[in-house]
């Protein structure tokens, strides 16, 4: 293994970490800027109002793209064990 399949697991490692925790950020991101939106229109400054229905969010997209990042995952894990079984 030199440097250059080292820096190749490493970017697929990241990407896979970016692709399977997108929905869920994503997700809540929007949640947070309607919160934020709906905050500033009627002028309610509640700290906590924003933890509950991001928290809810994140949960909900985590369970319906399971098997997207399940998927991702086992691509991914497959990807790394044929690079450890042909000696890269």
């Amino acid at each position: 293994m030199n440097e250059v399949d080292a820096f190749e697991v490493v970017r697929q490692a990241i990407w896979t970490i970016i692709i399977a925790a997108g929905p869920a950020v994503g997700a809540a991101m929007l949640v947070g800027i309607g919160i934020a939106l709906f905050q500033a229109l009627t002028q309610i400054q509640e700290v906590t109002l924003t933890f509950i229905p991001k928290i809810i969010v994140i949960l909900l997209m985590t369970a319906i793209s399971a098997p997207f990042i399940g998927a991702q995952i086992f691509a991914f894990t497959n990807e790394v064990y044929g690079r450890i079984a042909t000696g890269f």
